[in-house]
């Protein structure tokens, strides 16, 4: 699923969950459907949801505020409304552009302390 440019399902959550966990494809099914459910009841009640080296959910309150039409520049109130925000943790941005946790690029190995430098 990595690397492919790909938009991922519900049936590819599915899938790997049937595949990497070992749980039937109704119970992986199942499974993927409940944490999704777990986690927009999270969401629908204004919880935060924080999940560890992923990152967090939240609904921020937007207040009522003047919008434009940009067609004809007319101004228009647009209505208080409360919106879900996603902050990927500093794990995750630093996966997504290729470095592992510690600062070195993926395929790079960590120095280590018992190499000899040679002159």
């Amino acid at each position: 699923m990595a690397g492919t440019g790909k938009t991922v399902t519900r049936v590819d959550l599915c899938e790997a969950v049937y595949q990497k966990v070992g749980l039937s494809r109704t119970e992986s099914s199942a499974f993927v459907e409940l944490v999704l459910k777990e986690i927009t009841d999270c969401l629908e009640r204004g919880e935060t949801v924080k999940l560890s080296s992923f990152g967090s959910f939240m609904v921020r309150k937007k207040g009522q505020r003047i919008g434009r039409n940009p067609k004809t520049g007319t101004e228009v109130p647009i209505s208080p409304r409360r919106v879900m925000v996603f902050k990927p943790s500093a794990i995750l941005k630093q996966r997504i552009n290729g470095q592992q946790a510690n600062g070195k690029m993926n395929g790079e190995s960590a120095p280590s302390e018992f190499s000899a430098e040679t002159e």
